[in-house]
């Protein structure tokens, strides 16, 4: 079995990359072209316990992250939350050099700062690999300028003010990755609103066709596995397109099943409730009253 490496500190992962010592012991901006990953293996896998923003170009071979895969041959931009297990498969035929940039972040550096919560709300840390963002030119400048802005800071004269200046730059990294990101998801209208057609399709599969009974009711994360993509991906792509959540979405459609079922059936409302997921017919009845301030009995007389 192939060992998994655990990279507790930014050290760490410089000594496993065989890149010399980083000058700051928490936050550390790599030139993507002088990592070295341990080539006496043909895959390596390794969990880290730091943020890593990655602008990268031309990896040796392929990426997972999570349960996804990406090949990098183009300028994409790519966060890494602590705690989060990577695999690399490595093409040693490769022959064209890889580019970019890596910044390291440990959390102990966001500490008692503004970045310390926030960074845990953007949700493209949780994004798959094949979920990255793909920059244009103008974009990647903004982002490399950043890069070297926060290296140059570390890399000067340490003083009180380093840490504030440096969070600054990261804070404004992560402002323009959102807006990155944002436009992204607009200007991929037709693979989104395909994406957006599967989804409903696979609500309509789990209420109509019986999965629901043996499975209670979807979760966001089951969902999401069955469109191949994650959750905090599916739920962005939801609120931009749709101003609502998955979970609203999921419960939307089951009401939209219960007032099907309850308009021109003759199941009962417990019969109605299991088969679509609820374990308690109550919990049924609570949710159908909140989405439409009316009982499941209330609106069925409506059709008598």
């Amino acid at each position: 079995m192939k060992k998994t490496f655990r990279l507790n500190s930014i050290a760490e992962f410089h000594a496993f990359c065989n890149l010399p010592n980083p000058e700051h012991p928490l936050i550390s901006v790599i030139d993507y072209s002088k990592v070295a990953y341990p080539f006496d293996e043909t895959n390596v896998k390794w969990v880290q316990n730091f943020y890593t923003i990655g602008l990268k170009r031309n990896v040796h071979g392929k990426f997972n992250y999570g349960q996804q895969q990406y090949d990098f041959n183009s300028g994409i931009l790519s966060f890494i939350a602590p705690a989060q297990f990577l695999k690399l498969e490595i093409d040693l035929n490769m022959v064209v050099e890889p580019t970019g940039w890596l910044l390291l972040i440990h959390p102990d550096f966001l500490w008692s700062t503004v970045l310390a919560k926030k960074i845990k709300s953007y949700d493209f840390f949780q994004y798959a690999v094949n979920e990255a963002l793909f920059l244009s030119d103008r974009e990647e400048n903004i982002i490399v300028e950043i890069l070297l802005n926060i290296e140059k800071e570390y890399q000067s004269n340490m003083d009180k003010f380093s840490q504030e200046l440096i969070i600054a730059q990261l804070d404004m990294l992560l402002i323009y990755s959102e807006r990155f990101y944002e436009r992204q998801f607009l200007t991929r209208r037709k693979s989104n609103f395909e994406l957006l057609e599967r989804f409903e399709q696979v609500l309509t599969d789990y209420f109509k066709n019986g999965t629901s009974i043996a499975g209670g009711i979807p979760t966001v994360t089951e969902i999401a596995e069955r469109l191949n993509i994650s959750p905090n991906y599916l739920g962005t792509l939801l609120r931009l397109h749709t101003q609502q959540s998955t979970q609203q979405h999921i419960q939307n459609k089951l009401i939209d099943c219960a007032k099907e079922q309850l308009s021109s059936t003759d199941l009962s409302i417990s019969e109605i409730a299991y088969a679509l997921g609820f374990e308690h017919p109550q919990s049924f009845s609570k949710l159908f009253k909140s989405k439409t301030s009316q009982t499941p009995l209330e609106f069925r007389q409506l059709f008598k």
